[in-house]
């Protein structure tokens, strides 16, 4: 192997992979190198537990990038190398302590009749925000995947936009203030604020009005979508067309120095010493709290130090891994049903009581807020014969307030509360229906991929000072780092966290305009069956 390359790569989450497949179909050859054992960041998926057991080690549905044009428009071509998605008609189901439910399902009038149990107004409140939403959904994404800078921001295209001038209101707001405002019984509204909460930004917080829409529409429309074999053939798909347009990915190359020639970054440094040069750009998904220190501070703008000083890691979770030999069942309409994700909110002001308990350190453990999702009852081959994995996720503060350090005492009383919690609604998973666990706290998770800063799987919070072209910071939201050479990519970047894939295309589009073509031009390309380097792109 050469140690030059027309692009370095250092990291090999998702939206490195997604930029430097981008780069590699316009003819660039790209190297990639991550830090651990296995490619993919947050998007992998292992055996954890038992041999034979995949487990989707963070992010599981890929709902949000469905809506990609890299999906969308199958720009790159991941549907010839097997990329299939599962889509199960029961998205998800809510059971709540009186013993009712509701179930979401893949068919909207079958989820608006469970709304009409607890409520008509609610169950019209639904199909009208799914449709208010479905309508002016195009430019949210068209703001999502363009990079800051290249197009209008969102605000100017909703004023664009017949009902644009309602929604620059109603992203403002608070998904609480609209959750309320639009459901009048609590069932409803504990499904919707659950829902609201996943791409883990508390309901409460200003400018979080468009998940109140924006969640549920997305599995409404798309399920609790999987891909068949795990949520890591995304990444290892990605790695694979790198490799076969002439790139390179390596594991265990922890990057721990930029090199800085003559105020240009040239290349990385690795832990075990190992150099590689790049001639065009290096492109960085390290997380800008520790990408700050792989150069001289000097070397980086005055507003962009600032801007990674104040930046603010934001919720955290909490995530249990079971090997089991039943698989999670509930009480629904019909008789007992197995869905692929369990939402647990006891009662609306719960979430609300999650924001405190952030703000104070404590892990509560009284009517935890839950996702439990078990992959392999939308795709059995993810376990052997008759087995599954089920994972719980919790929602707990990284800052406890006896320290960080306290999580090695406390994970597993608190990982039992959650599978108590969870059997509450799921009786079956007895103990000895349990083959083997894993647990991980917010410490964990940083500790398994240094990107997870002070736990968070989303790069930081997604929250308005940390958002569009705040993201990671002002005057350096489109990809173009302070260093000449350097680009960043990663959920620390516009559109932020989530499995979208938009900040890996973002970040390709800038590149790709820096080296002289652009991202229209190289998908193209490709719809043209070209395989080797055009001329005209290799500049």
């Amino acid at each position: 192997m050469a140690d030059r390359f027309d692009i370095v790569v250092a990291g090999a989450g998702h939206n490195s992979l997604v930029a430097a497949a981008y780069l590699a179909k316009a003819g660039y050859r790209c190297l990639v190198l991550e830090g651990r054992s296995v490619l993919g960041g947050n998007v992998v998926t292992e055996e954890l537990t038992l041999p034979g057991f995949r487990h989707d080690s963070c992010g599981t549905a890929h709902v949000i990038l469905q809506d990609s044009p890299m999906m969308r428009n199958d720009e790159l071509g991941l549907a010839d190398y097997g990329l299939e998605y599962i889509h199960p008609e029961i998205v998800c189901h809510a059971p709540f302590l009186d013993g009712s439910w509701l179930t979401q399902f893949h068919d909207i009038d079958r989820t608006v009749e469970q709304f009409a149990k607890f409520s008509k107004k609610d169950a019209d409140a639904y199909r009208r925000m799914y449709d208010e939403y479905d309508a002016i959904k195009p430019l949210f994404d068209a703001a999502s995947y363009t990079p800051i800078g290249f197009g209008k921001p969102i605000n100017d295209r909703l004023n664009e936009h017949p009902d644009g001038r309602k929604w620059l209101r109603r992203q403002a707001r608070s998904a609480w203030e609209i959750i309320r405002d639009n459901f009048e019984d609590d069932h409803s509204r504990c499904f919707m604020l659950w829902m609201a909460f996943q791409t883990v930004t508390p309901p409460e917080w200003p400018m979080t009005g468009r998940n109140a829409y924006s969640l549920a529409w997305g599995r409404q429309r798309w399920s609790w979508c999987i891909p068949k074999g795990g949520s890591g053939m995304l990444t290892e798909i990605l790695v694979r067309l790198i490799e076969d347009h002439g790139g390179v990915a390596l594991t265990n190359k922890m990057v721990h120095r930029l090199i800085v020639e003559n105020g240009k970054c040239t290349g990385v440094e690795c832990a075990d010493g190992s150099q590689y040069r790049a001639d065009k750009a290096v492109l960085s998904t390290v997380h800008i709290k520790h990408l700050i220190d792989m150069a001289p501070r000097d070397a980086w703008a005055e507003d962009f130090v600032e801007g990674v000083e104040t930046w603010q890691g934001g919720p955290t979770l909490f995530v249990q891994h079971y090997a089991t030999s039943v698989p999670m069942t509930f009480q629904g309409d019909g008789g007992p049903i197995t869905p692929i994700a369990c939402a647990m909110l006891s009662e609306p002001t719960r979430a609300l009581r999650m924001g405190y308990d952030f703000a104070r350190g404590v892990a509560n453990v009284e009517e935890p807020v839950l996702l439990a999702v078990s992959p392999t009852i939308g795709d059995p081959t993810q376990a052997p014969p008759g087995k599954h994995t089920i994972k719980i996720i919790g929602m707990q503060p990284y800052d406890l307030k006896e320290g960080p350090q306290h999580w090695d005492n406390i994970k597993h009383d608190v990982a039992r509360a959650n599978l108590n919690w969870l059997r509450r609604f799921s009786p079956n998973l007895t103990d000895d229906k349990i083959l083997a666990s894993v647990i991980e706290s917010p410490l964990d998770l940083e500790r398994r991929n240094p990107h997870n800063w002070h736990g968070s799987c989303h790069g930081g919070a997604q929250n308005a000072a940390q958002a569009a072209a705040l993201r990671p910071a002002a005057g350096w939201a489109q990809h173009r780092m302070p260093i000449a050479g350097l680009y960043q990519t990663g959920s620390t970047t516009h559109p932020g966290g989530s499995i979208s894939g938009g900040p890996g295309r973002n970040a390709a589009a800038v590149m790709l305009k820096d080296l002289g073509t652009s991202l229209d031009a190289v998908v193209a390309q490709g719809r043209a069956g070209a395989k080797t380097r055009s001329p005209a792109l290799a500049k």
